[in-house]
């Protein structure tokens, strides 16, 4: 019997036809860095040939069609680098950064609500104009302000305008082993330079330029908030959860109980994703159905629905996740309304293409990856998995259901995870078991609190019911992640690992769906590569020795490493606070697999300030030290300033003879310039790691 013609899946979804070529223009674009000259040729001479090939006559175009799908691939390849270009800000000829100097006065216009940190209010700031030379440059662009705590006296608002008139600094990386690329995340959120300001390096003007729509949102969302800080009083946890549950709003959250609900895999919960959205059309879809005259046009639902999840996107920020759920069940909404049901794979698809044409940088934000690989994992798996059992009880079924979508999303998100958290929740299916569906009663029991909080006695009700269920989630999960294994933590990661567990997962996906064994091969291939891989890893870094001094501001941290242990040398208080040693030294421990940490490292020899690792001898002053005059210089081979010791670098460089001179981030900028100067006056080696990153220093055995 012939096997029916399966219709390929590019075919169903030619969306994606378009997506591939604009993803790797993106791609090549930020990579490479094309110029505007070699992006416009491209595209004029694939547009030209595309456009002449279709002069040509029917049966040469038939018999190379091919030709002509190269042809448009090329032309979307071209218009993904130019999107990616124009996104550019420092491609802007009036971007501010074009003009600066130091000096400068600026015009800044808050762009939101400040936000109370723990010494200073935060604010995205958005330039106007500077003053050069007595002269005003209309500009552009955003920076970060960062307003000092202890001089801040004026009420700012969003809208207002300040003229500032402080140095900018350039948003750096920490320079850390296997840290956070902060730098490219602040660039591809429009900031290049942030700012911290005194009370006398700014001044408010008398203007306010708000966008009344803007405005509108913030108001709203004050609003929410108000409702919520008045209805739940008897805890700040219950109060956190519900304002990040109901609007993704995070000032308010403990970050211990975020790790806690990362660690057992339900962090989507209270970062607003597709979920939320999925939520809230559900309950659109069944309202508007409800109400009388609104159920008799398609078209008035439609519209309500439309501007009902567009609103509440943009008031919980537009995060990539949200837009990308938005822009998906607008999507799905319009096909239901007035066409047949199409590809979930082609809506979505569509749906990533819509949000890379506006915003190309979406590509690198980690909500963007994850919530379209969980959809993903959704539509491909969940349904083969429900299938496995056959479950009469209702309730029964229910849960199997909820597990199977549990376990489809983690499939083709738990590489992800691994590459960026370097963690996998062991009990992910208990905590969602628990946590979605409360969670979802949570969200509708808030929505329901803030449409009636005008009536005393609903308000304080549903209060009180918010806070119970959110308090009773917070117990659970907090009992969840004192569970022994409940996360698998300090998993190294590669982007070639990473990709070899997606050819894992993937090809075993395919030989269980098509029954095909040349998948199974192919998983079995990327298995054994994987393997090998990581026994390579592991070989390179049982033979390592190095020191790290890390890049943490105002205090010392430094590691010698021998395999895969480490001592840590360094300020107490990085021994203790686990989100500072979870930010700044964890990365890198797991990076370079340091399972095990010692007071006591073969090879290190210590003397009060002075250690012996191997063979190079190294200095570690973080004391004022007094140096006495001696005939022969004694021999360093590195000398490490820490916490900003009374010291002179003459009287240091006649007492040793030393390669490098390393100033670390306990330091103040002012003395570390200081130092500076006079290792240049006395040609000797320095590095500055508040400046250029974490030193490692490789010891040769």
């Amino acid at each position: 019997m012939p096997h029916p013609y399966a219709i390929p899946i590019w075919k169903k979804a030619p969306f994606i036809r378009l997506l591939l070529p604009l993803t790797a223009g993106i791609i090549l674009q930020w990579y490479l860095q094309f110029s505007l000259t070699v992006i416009v040729s491209a595209l004029i001479c694939y547009s030209a040939a595309y456009f002449l090939f279709l002069l040509l006559p029917i049966a040469f175009r038939f018999e190379t069609q091919a030709l002509q799908g190269v042809m448009l691939q090329l032309l979307i390849v071209a218009l993904g680098a130019w999107l990616t270009w124009q996104k550019d800000l420092r491609h802007h000829n009036n971007w501010y950064g074009n003009y600066y100097k130091e000096g400068d006065y600026l015009v800044v216009r808050i762009d939101e609500p400040l936000v109370e940190k723990n010494k200073s209010f935060k604010a995205d700031g958005l330039v106007e104009s500077l003053v050069q030379d007595g002269k005003t440059i209309a500009a552009e662009g955003k920076i970060l302000l960062y307003f000092s705590k202890d001089s801040f006296k004026t009420n700012l608002a969003y809208g207002d305008k300040i003229i500032i008139h402080k140095n900018l600094q350039p948003i750096k990386n920490s320079g850390n082993p296997g840290a956070f690329n902060y730098q490219r995340y602040a660039v591809f959120q429009g900031f290049y330079h942030n700012v911290f300001l005194k009370d006398d390096d700014w001044k408010a003007l008398n203007k306010n330029s708000a966008n009344r729509f803007k405005q509108l949102i913030f108001s709203a969302r004050e609003y929410v908030l108000g409702v919520l800080q008045n209805s739940i009083t008897t805890g700040k946890d219950e109060l956190g959860i519900a304002e990040a549950l109901l609007i993704g709003y995070t000032n308010d959250l403990d970050k211990d109980l975020v790790q806690a609900y990362s660690n057992t895999g339900v962090v989507h919960i209270i970062a607003i994703s597709g979920m939320h959205l999925a939520l809230i059309y559900i309950l659109l879809a069944w309202l508007f159905a409800k109400i009388p005259l609104i159920n008799r046009s398609k078209f008035v639902q439609l519209l309500l629905i439309l501007t009902c999840l567009w609103l509440f996107s943009i008031l919980t920020g537009a995060s990539p996740s949200v837009l990308r759920a938005a822009v998906m069940f607008s999507f799905i909404a319009v096909g239901k309304t007035y066409f047949k049901e199409a590809s979930i794979y082609n809506s979505l698809a569509a749906s990533a293409f819509v949000l890379l044409c506006c915003n190309p940088w979406y590509l690198w934000a980690v909500g963007f990856q994850l919530s379209y690989l969980a959809v993903l994992g959704i539509v491909i798996f969940q349904k083969p998995l429900y299938n496995i059992f056959y479950i009469k009880n209702k309730w029964l079924d229910k849960t199997w259901q909820l597990v199977s979508v549990s376990t489809a999303a983690q499939l083709l998100t738990f590489p992800v995870c691994i590459y960026y958290f370097h963690q996998f929740p062991n009990l992910f299916l208990i905590s969602n078991l628990i946590a979605v569906p409360l969670s979802a009663i949570i969200l509708y029991a808030e929505i329901i609190l803030v449409a009636f909080s005008w009536i005393p006695f609903v308000a304080t009700w549903l209060g009180k019911l918010v806070t119970g269920l959110v308090w009773a989630m917070n117990k659970i999960i907090l009992w969840i992640n004192e569970l022994p294994f409940a996360v698998w933590d300090k998993i190294p990661a590669t982007v070639l690992s990473t990709w070899l567990m997606y050819a894992i997962v993937v090809c075993c996906g395919a030989w269980l769906l098509q029954k095909n064994k040349k998948y199974l091969h192919l998983a079995l291939t990327a298995m054994v590569v994987f393997v090998l891989q990581g026994i390579y890893n592991s070989w390179q870094s049982s033979g390592q020795q190095k020191i790290i001094v890390y890049n943490v501001p105002r205090h010392k941290a430094i590691d010698f490493i021998s395999g895969n242990q480490y001592q840590f040398i360094g300020d107490s208080v990085l021994l203790e606070d686990a989100l500072l040693q979870n930010f700044h030294l964890k990365p890198g421990r797991t990076a370079l697999q340091l399972d095990k940490r010692t007071d006591a490292l073969n090879g290190v020899f210590n003397s009060g300030v002075f250690y012996q690792f191997n063979n190079k001898k190294i200095l570690v002053a973080d004391r004022a030290m007094l140096f006495d005059s001696a005939e022969t210089k004694i021999n360093l081979d590195l000398i490490i300033i820490s916490k900003n010791p009374k010291l002179n670098i003459a009287a240091l460089a006649k007492t040793f003879n030393c390669r490098q001179i390393v100033f670390d981030a306990s330091n103040p900028p002012w003395k570390i310039d200081k130092w500076k100067k006079e290792c240049q006056l006395l040609n000797l080696q320095y590095y500055s790691i508040s400046e250029t990153g974490a030193f490692v220093y490789n010891i040769d055995v």
